[in-house]
């Protein structure tokens, strides 16, 4: 298990819940806050301007408008997608829709948390993201069953996956690290790392949360 420090970004309009976020993330030896924002429209130049980028950013979903143009964390995810693809985004908000959900993780959300989610989950999410590229806890999860209810045909692209990278898939749902994955295929972490990119590749997912979503809505694989 890997005891890499984790830099984290906070972008959250109301003061009391930021500092109360900050706080308890940093009581975590393993976690520090280096960036920290009240609205979504001035992060680009911020980050820009930033001595450290952090690895996992939390991104409340409803911000400040721009200019009396709306500026919401949706629109925050699409530009760290576009300039810092590394960085790992968790949503925060209030809204429990599975659309909205669904809608954000296909753009490239790493995760999706409520804000009166416990703080161990805060802590889970961001070491999973961090670790594996995703974090689909069980409301997530639930919430993405629900929007995609109904009879699912199975994609003309799954026939062209190969039976290793489907078990690359199955083992990637389950939330397990490269090293996890080349310990039980008995294969290294780069080929899991290619199997895992080929992926991305053929499904059009934008990230390793999106491959977990698109294995979910065709029902390749079986969830618990």
């Amino acid at each position: 298990m890997t005891t890499d420090h984790i830099s984290i970004g906070l972008v959250e309009d109301q003061d009391l819940f930021r500092k109360g976020i900050k706080a308890i993330l940093e009581q975590w030896p393993r976690f520090q806050v280096v960036f920290e924002a009240a609205d979504g429209f001035s992060v680009e130049e911020r980050l820009a301007a930033a001595e450290t980028v952090p690895d996992v950013m939390f991104l409340d979903l409803s911000l400040p408008p721009h200019g009396g143009e709306p500026f919401n964390g949706d629109r925050v995810l699409e530009m760290i997608r576009e300039r810092y693809p590394d960085v790992k985004c968790i949503m925060l908000s209030v809204h429990n829709d599975p659309y909205i959900i669904a809608q954000l993780i296909e753009q490239g959300a790493n995760g999706y948390l409520l804000k009166d989610c416990d703080p161990q989950d805060l802590h889970d999410a961001i070491v999973s993201v961090y670790e594996t590229g995703s974090y689909i806890n069980a409301f997530t999860l639930d919430a993405l069953r629900k929007k995609m209810t109904g009879k699912v045909r199975k994609p003309k692209e799954f026939e062209s996956l190969s039976g290793r990278e489907v078990e690359v898939l199955k083992l990637i749902c389950q939330q397990k690290t490269a090293r996890e994955i080349a310990e039980e295929l008995f294969i290294s972490e780069k080929t899991v790392n290619g199997h895992r990119n080929n992926l991305l590749q053929k499904t059009g997912s934008k990230n390793v949360t999106g491959l977990v979503m698109y294995a979910v809505k065709h029902r390749l694989v079986e969830l618990i």
